[in-house]
């Protein structure tokens, strides 16, 4: 650089720097000046707290971790209403992240690739499509972790690591999702009218055709194609809107029941 005239000199201090520049003439706005810096004094202003804070959240890789931390404790928190740590946590960490992006160079369709690929992924936990939708977003996440930081700086990349781990948890979590959602179809449903489908009652009333039964804790208007006795135990066999068929708990469908 000083070969090129790029640079004026080549100092190992401070003090050598006022110096070498003593008594050149520099071009200002006003006019040329003469630097006379033979009596000056040289004061260290140490940054404050804040400083030192805005430097760590503006440090392109934490502000990376934060906006990550912020989307999925949002998720957590749609996931688990109430829960209200995740959400805390993780609307000021999206906030202090936000914050970081506003003085970083990113580029905003790294950006909008990112957001994008986080809605894809929240949508497939949302709605199951058997892995389309959160493989969409997985890619687009990667592209925009990729895009996201606008210049060639040094030191202003995201690692590739980071971006690769946070890439398969996202889809170990995806694939975890996907295989409760599988699993869970051949299940019972135990919630809802469905779910009220083989539970026991006892009859409050005799009756023939309809009368009151005792299911969960509830009385329910029953029907049933036997008669039915005032403590028979029976059990559920369909729902209708607010009346449900039952039958007697020691026979099978089709059998007859005798008192």
């Amino acid at each position: 650089a000083l070969a090129d005239d790029v640079i004026d000199d080549i100092v190992d201090s401070p003090q050598a720097l006022l110096d070498a520049i003593d008594g050149q003439t520099v071009v200002t706005a006003g006019g040329e000046r003469i630097l006379s810096l033979a009596n000056a004094g040289i004061e260290s202003v140490e940054p404050g707290w804040r400083t030192e804070l805005l430097q760590i959240i503006t440090n392109p890789t934490v502000a990376y971790l934060l906006f990550m931390i912020g989307i999925y404790g949002l998720i957590l928190e749609a996931l688990n209403p109430g829960g209200a740590v995740p959400g805390v946590i993780g609307g000021i960490s999206l906030l202090c992240a936000l914050y970081a992006f506003q003085v970083l160079p990113i580029d905003y369709a790294g950006l909008a690739l990112l957001v994008l690929g986080v809605a894809l992924m929240i949508a497939e936990m949302f709605a199951p499509s058997f892995g389309i939708l959160g493989l969409g977003g997985i890619g687009a996440f990667v592209f925009g972790s990729i895009m996201l930081m606008d210049t060639d700086i040094p030191g202003f990349e995201i690692p590739l690591g980071l971006i690769g781990g946070i890439a398969v948890g996202s889809a170990l979590l995806l694939a975890f999702i996907l295989y409760m959602f599988v699993r869970s179809r051949d299940k019972r449903i135990w919630t809802g009218h469905e779910g009220l489908v083989g539970q026991r009652c006892v009859a409050l009333e005799d009756f023939a055709r309809e009368g009151r039964v005792l299911l969960q804790g509830e009385s329910w208007l029953a029907e049933s194609e036997t008669a039915v006795a005032h403590d028979d135990k029976l059990v559920v066999t369909g729902v209708d809107g607010l009346k449900v068929s039952v039958r007697a708990a020691d026979s099978q469908p089709g059998t007859t029941y005798r008192h």
